[in-house]
């Protein structure tokens, strides 16, 4: 389980994300509210944006997040229009080395995973290795559950060029709910492609983990939306993201709600 964070709106400063919201992603690292099977997020972080050629970019880490010296002054002074951060709390096997930090990147997308899948090794992991291509497969540099489940993501994006993201995210999970049995999968993902940006809120056999956005927040920029697994501010400008459902959130529309199932 883990806790993440995704902007997207006017070029805001890293910090401002991390550090300066009273409930920041830094304090949800340290102090979360409503994380489930785990009390700290102590086994890496991370954050992405999107460099001068759109290509997505990240910084990770296998420490925990108040252990890193240079982060302060980066966070103050890194800026994008586009973000998406990560606190780890490992799943007990999967190891805390630094590819399996989050979030992950591939040209132009941008993931993270909040969530488990029960019975990945080694059966749900086999499942979904027999549907990938090998180019997608030599592409997962770590052990996770995570990075396997946005390699299936990936491959459904690759196999048709005109799937959405929420597209490909809704045939992922409907390929993984026959595989579960009775075995449970926590599935709050966060995508992006740099210019549309989709969050589920779903599970299987468990209750869905928390996940929350705002977009009249006055702690943000005009026209800004942010989602985030708890409040980063006063919980009364946040609403919660309905159970089984994604977030779509387009620059310069209202972000729209639908139905997993």
């Amino acid at each position: 389980m883990c806790r993440h964070v995704a902007y997207i709106g006017p070029e805001l400063a890293l910090q401002e994300i991390l550090f300066l919201p009273p409930h920041g992603l830094a304090r949800q690292a340290s102090d979360p509210e409503e994380l489930r099977y785990a009390r700290l997020n102590a086994d890496g972080f991370g954050f992405g944006w999107y460099g001068e050629d759109d290509t997505a970019v990240v910084y990770r880490r296998a420490d925990p997040i108040w252990q890193d010296p240079n982060l302060v002054p980066l966070a103050r002074n890194l800026y994008a229009d586009l973000w998406l951060a990560a606190v780890r709390s490992a799943t007990p096997g999967f190891g805390g080395d630094v590819v399996n930090a989050q979030p992950f990147a591939n040209g132009d997308l941008l993931y993270s995973h909040n969530g488990l899948i029960d019975g990945f090794r080694p059966d749900i992991r086999r499942e979904i290795q027999n549907l990938l291509e090998p180019e997608v497969e030599t592409e997962i540099l770590g052990s996770t559950d995570s990075e396997y489940l946005f390699a299936l993501i990936r491959q459904y994006l690759i196999d048709d060029a005109d799937l959405s993201l929420e597209g490909a995210v809704m045939e992922a999970f409907t390929t993984l709910e026959p595989w579960m049995g009775a075995g449970r999968a926590l599935l709050n993902v966060i995508l992006t492609d740099g210019d549309r940006l989709v969050a589920s809120r779903h599970a299987i056999n468990d209750p869905c983990p928390s996940l929350y956005y705002t977009s009249d927040d006055d702690g943000f920029p005009e026209g800004a939306v942010v989602i985030a697994s708890e409040p980063l501010t006063e919980r009364e400008r946040w609403r919660s993201v309905p159970e089984g459902h994604i977030l779509v959130v387009v620059p310069d529309e209202p972000p729209e709600l639908l139905a997993l199932r």
